[in-house]
């Protein structure tokens, strides 16, 4: 997901840790955020319109597929849990 402040955002992934980084390309770093707590695959990411990422849906380990939701603001480096 691209950022407000330019920044990308890429969370979970098949066998992935359960974080979220950031990529700065005016820097090309990268970036471990906080733990999402689970990890995630297929799950879907949405920049709203205050910055903030919607981060819902997908499967989890063991291919359980989860209603869960988070909010995740990229400025303060957290995700709460929604759902």
């Amino acid at each position: 997901s691209i950022l407000t402040n330019r920044k990308v955002l890429v969370t979970g992934g098949v066998g992935a840790p359960n974080t979220a980084e950031l990529y700065d390309p005016s820097t090309e770093a990268w970036t471990t955020t906080k733990s999402m707590n689970i990890e995630l695959y297929e799950h879907r990411a949405v920049v709203l319109t205050n910055g903030e990422v919607l981060v819902a849906g997908g499967f989890g380990s063991g291919e359980r597929k989860l209603v869960k939701a988070k909010l995740c603001s990229c400025n303060d480096n957290f995700a709460r849990k929604l759902a």
